[in-house]
Parts: structure tokens; sequence; C-alpha cells
């Protein structure tokens, strides 16, 4: 009698040793808003990342593309930081992924999947399953030395899925 409970006590222990495996491979890993031009990061890894992110929470994205070398590039993330109303749409509607342009990591491979960028920053926003839906170039949401809140606000709730 005793080794019949030892058994089946074993047993329930692998059974629920394994349950407890797979759970923690189904759970969800969080999703880190790419928010850096970065040379060294793996772009198609990224975006494959953010797709899968969009599936999951029913968002579009948002892809930035270009370079800490682009002095507009640098004018529109300080735009969102000043604007917070603009910063808090944009994360509560998309995932937000950058794309590096750059002399020393073009993208090609990744980029080569979109229309053709005439400047930088350049923004795509694509479904949650990565189809394009818009390019737009970001120089079309300029005022001045800077950016239309208006025009970006505009931008932005013209394709946000509707909560």
């Amino acid at each position: 009698m005793k080794v019949r409970v030892l058994i089946i006590s074993l047993f329930v222990i692998v059974l629920y040793a394994g349950l407890s495996a797979q759970d923690k491979n189904n759970e969800k890993q969080k999703f880190i808003f790419v928010t850096k031009f970065d040379t060294t990061r793996d772009a198609q890894k990224d975006l494959q990342d953010a797709i899968a992110e969009a599936k999951w929470i029913n968002k579009k994205i948002y892809v930035d593309v270009g370079g800490e070398w682009c002095i507009w590039c640098r004018r529109l993330d300080n735009f969102y930081k000043s604007n917070k109303d603009l910063q808090e749409y944009l994360d509560k509607h998309y995932v937000f992924v950058k794309i590096n342009y750059s002399k020393e990591n073009k993208n090609e491979t990744v980029l080569s999947k979109f229309p053709k960028i005439e400047g930088y920053p350049h923004i795509f926003i694509l479904d949650k399953r990565g189809n394009l839906i818009k390019s737009k170039n970001a120089g079309e949401l300029e005022e001045g030395k800077g950016y239309n809140h208006d025009k970006i606000m505009s931008f932005l709730k013209e394709f946000a899925v509707k909560k």
C-alpha cells in the first residue's frame, strides 16, 4: 500500500512539474518598445517582436525609421517627450519600434520590404500582422524648426485601433 501511495505521489509531482514548465512557456513576455536608433539591434527581430505584441494586445504598429545622426529624428523624439498627450496616445494605441538607418547599419533587408524612403525620419504604420497601412514622410508633420501638434495627433488618430 505504501509503495502504491509513493508511486501515485511521484506521478502527481512529475505531472505538476510538467504543467508548471508548460505554463511558464506559455506566458507572454512583455514587449519592450525600441526607443533608440541603435546600429547594433536586429531590426528584423524587433519588427517580429512588435508584430507579436500587436497581435497579442490588438494594436497597430508605429515604425520610426531614422538615426541618431538625423536632427529631425531627434526633434521628433523631443517633440513627443515634450507633448505628453501625444506620447500617451502613441503608447496607448500603438506598438512603437525604431529601425536604425545609418552608414553603420542601413537595415536594407528589413527596409526593402517597405516603400522607398525619401527622407528621415520616416514613419510606417502597420496593422497587427505587419502589413503596411501607411507610409509617411515625417516632413509633412513639420512646422518651422519643429513639428505641428495637431497634425501629429490627427495622424495618430487616423490609424489607431478604436477602443
